[in-house]
């Protein structure tokens, strides 16, 4: 079961590059299961819900689930290992976020001067995918983005995608060996 992350600094487009990826990846047949990290909590109930009922009169987890779909929640952070052991029956599991963990990652880079800084932090990056900032025509300093990526390939000596080109991207994601988290 091979794992991908996509990590980057906030609003980078991780949520964006998934989501562009998903649709493809199923039209080649490959079953996606995706964990996202939330540092700043979220609420996976709606109130008015009876699940949302049930947990804000005591319950430590509900579920519930429909001939479609289900979902549970728990009062508790789970470790991604547990996450990722849950969805073991899929073709690949997303990633996104949990920059830190020991999983190949794609690294998404929208600031070059900020974000490259990450690549020599971080383990496992298999890919640079670039989005440059709509603010700036160019790369660093107005450089056109193809030298600008050609500059990252050569300092890094990894892949370099345009966030654009997401049909290479996922050619990449088909091809990529010796993923350790198998």
């Amino acid at each position: 079961m091979p794992v991908l992350q996509v990590a980057g600094y906030k609003n980078s487009g991780k949520t964006t590059l998934i989501s562009r990826l998903l649709p493809l990846l199923r039209e080649k047949g490959i079953r996606a299961a995706v964990i996202k990290h939330d540092v700043h909590g979220f609420e996976g109930d709606m109130p008015g819900t009876d699940t949302h009922a049930f947990r804000t009169s005591g319950a430590e987890a509900t579920a519930i689930t429909s001939p479609w779909r289900t979902a549970v929640v728990e009062e508790r952070e789970t470790p991604l290992t547990a996450l990722i052991e849950r969805f073991h029956h899929y073709d690949l599991i997303v990633i996104e976020g949990f920059k830190r963990e020991p999983y190949p990652k794609l690294l998404l880079v929208r600031d070059i001067e900020e974000d490259l800084g990450l690549l020599d932090s971080l383990t496992q990056v298999i890919g640079v995918v670039f989005r440059p900032a709509e603010s700036r025509s160019g790369g660093l300093a107005g450089e056109p983005d193809s030298i600008v990526m050609t500059r990252i390939r050569r300092k890094y000596d990894i892949p370099v995608f345009h966030a654009e080109n997401v049909e290479e991207i996922v050619r990449f994601i088909e091809t990529y060996e010796g993923n350790p988290a198998e």
